[in-house]
């Protein structure tokens, strides 16, 4: 048995389109993958706790932080600040983990010009008016914020070639399986990691 560098997965898809629920079910159904806490500016939600949900910035810390470059990604959803946070996610990498990030594609397509390495997964929805009548089920949406997410997802949409999987999330269980397939698919590729292991010292092929 021999190690290698983690993963990095990154899940997006438009608001709605069920990411988290996603996310949920891959990380009851593996032990070996770990969500990346990302930071905001936003205030909690009910039922959100610090650390388990996000860290909880001031929109003065989380710009600071930026400043710094201490973030492997970050963007400005609807007047909320959110980023990963660089080095964690990187020394877990370096420790053989594998990481999944839930973020939106402004996040997805700066991590794709840091490390290219990441394996890109869009989730959408069945259809668009399936979004529509996921977002009205949302009892905080007003009218005008349910038009402003609803464009906002057919924007998103349009970058789907820029990534390598995509999985239509009609029902929770076939979607968490499909994700559960790609990062099995994935353990096996063939890669720089393997063929520079294969290369040394440290590993002999047997006759």
């Amino acid at each position: 048995m021999f190690e290698r560098k983690g993963q990095l997965f990154i899940l997006s898809g438009p608001s709605g389109a069920g990411k988290g629920s996603i996310v949920k079910g891959i990380m009851a159904k593996r032990d070996d993958i770990f969500l990346s806490i990302s930071a905001t500016s936003r205030q909690p939600r009910k039922g959100e706790v610090e650390q388990g949900s996000y860290v909880f910035l001031s929109r003065e810390s989380f710009e600071e932080k930026i400043k710094k470059s201490e973030y492997l990604e970050w963007a400005e959803i609807f007047g909320n600040l959110y980023g990963t946070p660089k080095e964690p996610v990187f020394k877990a990498l370096e420790e053989g983990n594998n990481i999944i990030l839930e973020i939106d594609y402004q996040g997805a397509l700066q991590v794709k010009r840091v490390y290219s390495d990441a394996i890109f997964v869009f989730v959408l929805p069945p259809s668009l008016e399936d979004l529509r009548q996921r977002m009205l089920k949302r009892d905080s949406e007003t009218e005008e914020s349910l038009k402003t997410r609803y464009y906002s997802a057919l924007e998103e949409i349009h970058y789907l070639e820029r990534y390598d999987y995509f999985i239509i999330n009609d029902t929770l269980e076939e979607s968490v399986n499909k994700l559960d397939a790609i990062i099995t698919a994935q353990s096996c590729r063939v890669d720089r990691d393997v063929l520079s292991l294969l290369r040394s010292n440290s590993w002999k092929l047997q006759e």
